[in-house]
């Protein structure tokens, strides 16, 4: 670690463009970057890259940040405007055409146009050479110009990136970038390279499709004599067929993950694993991912979208979260889908149920499905399969179970006692009851144990239940 790194400490950015949602692939971008700084002790910052005026929406910004808080990305300080800079990238614009390290362009688009259709026709390569590069100032017309970089034309540029090892540029396929434009406007490449100096970025992590930019970037660095930060570009994300990722692959927007139920914590989890791992690992928490990650320890290939095992590490984030936490997660994901709020009571009957209904769940979806009976209200409707079960058996047994349960001691052992007596009396096995019992408690034929459900519900509503099935009442 060099000195100045060593005073400063680790400081990276995510830099999103507030054009759309955010997408998986910049919520991965996001997640590395804080992973990396925050397992330093350094700062995470947010910078929202919205020079774009005409695409720029206060909308997309507004659900980036929504995401990045729903994963539990914090950032350093207020998120950074890079239209609200303008100025100051001007001035460094500005302050390189002094040094002479830029000049003055005053090609027109259409001149550039058909200098490239004529490279193109002969055979030449389409790098726009500007006349006016070494042209003599006093021949510089009264008219709108660019300003452009005075890139080297001979030699190579050399970048050292963490991920992608030692990559090489040559000069002659590096052209003049454009600084600021005829209208006076900063480009993206200039921004870039000026909010991250100014911001004091010591590790740009960021997709590998910026790695052609780096090359030009650093030019703009080394104009200003400025320190080049750590360079590490990963590797995109594709789709399971291996190409790069798109709609038909599914789910793209990561409000889309949250809608579909997955615990923030799965996302987290199954995002870092997507083109990092330590060892073997593939579930852990966040404390390990923070102690362990690392840049040198990202694959330089792509890394697949698999659901199989985003379900896998989903069930397994479920189950081991505390059920307060899990039960305030699962009214979080109810308020963002504009489903009907919980009552106290269902509130109440979920929370006592959740040490077993988490251990089968793979989203909140399935959550809220094993808690149905929770959330249920006699005289129960059973579905099209809980309806066949109930029919399963006589009803009379039903109604002969109901006193029997009036008078048991309610705890589980008791319980089944009880059940069993009842089943093995009509020369039943336990779980020939157990499916019609399901259907009378529940009103479906699959989901938890009938004794905890019963446990659950209480004598008086486990009784009632039964009786409706019994008796064959109306929903």
């Amino acid at each position: 670690m060099s000195d100045a790194l060593a005073q400063t400490g680790v400081v990276t950015r995510f830099a999103p463009s507030p054009t759309g949602y955010l997408h998986i692939g910049g919520a991965r971008t996001a997640l590395f970057n804080w992973l990396y700084a925050r397992g330093r002790g350094g700062r995470f910052l947010l910078r929202i890259e919205d020079t774009d005026r005409e695409r720029s929406t206060e909308a997309a910004t507004q659900a980036i940040f929504d995401g990045l808080r729903w994963l539990g990305l914090d950032w350093d300080g207020d998120a950074v405007s890079q239209a609200a800079r303008a100025d100051r990238h001007r001035e460094v614009a500005e302050a390189l055409l002094t040094a002479g390290q830029a000049y003055k362009c005053f090609a027109s688009s259409d001149e550039i146009a058909a200098f490239r259709e004529e490279a193109r026709a002969a055979g030449r390569s389409t790098l726009f050479q500007s006349p006016w590069r070494d042209a003599d100032r006093a021949t510089h017309p009264d008219a709108p110009f660019a300003i452009r970089i005075r890139a080297p034309r001979e030699g190579q540029t050399h970048i050292t990136d963490t991920v992608q090892g030692a990559v090489t540029f040559r000069n002659d396929q590096l052209d003049d970038m454009v600084l600021l434009r005829g209208d006076g406007t900063p480009t993206y490449m200039l921004a870039v390279v000026v909010d991250d100096h100014d911001m004091g970025v010591t590790h740009v992590i960021r997709g590998d499709d910026h790695l052609n930019n780096a090359a030009r970037q650093q030019l703009v660095y080394e104009a200003m004599g400025w320190a080049v930060p750590q360079f590490a570009h990963i590797p995109l994300i594709h789709g399971p067929d291996g190409k790069k990722l798109s709609k038909r692959h599914g789910a793209l927007g990561v409000e889309e993950y949250r809608a579909m139920g997955y615990p923030a914590a799965a996302i987290r989890n199954y995002l870092a694993r997507l083109g990092w791992s330590h060892g073997d690992a593939e579930y852990f928490t966040d404390a390990e991912a923070l102690e362990w990650f690392d840049l040198g320890a990202i694959n330089r290939a792509p890394a697949r979208l698999d659901f199989k095992k985003l379900d896998n590490l989903a069930g397994k984030h479920i189950a081991a979260a505390d059920d307060a936490v899990l039960l305030a997660e699962l009214e979080d994901w109810l308020a963002a889908t504009g489903a009907p709020q919980l009552s106290d009571a269902q509130r109440d009957g979920l929370r006592r149920a959740m040490p077993f209904l988490k251990e089968r769940a793979r989203g909140f979806g399935q959550l809220l499905e094993q808690g149905h009976f929770v959330l249920a209200e006699r005289p129960l409707a059973p579905d099209e399969r809980a309806a066949k079960a109930l029919a399963s058996v006589p009803r009379s047994i039903l109604a002969e179970l109901t006193p029997q349960l009036q008078n048991a001691r309610w705890q589980r052992d008791s319980l089944e006692d009880t059940v069993g007596q009842v089943a093995a009396a009509h020369d039943l096995g336990l779980g020939k009851l157990a499916q019609p019992l399901r259907a009378a408690l529940a009103g479906r034929a699959s989901g938890p144990s009938v004794f905890d459900m019963m446990m659950v519900l209480g004598r008086d509503e486990s009784v009632a239940r039964i009786t409706d099935a019994a008796t064959g009442a109306p929903p």
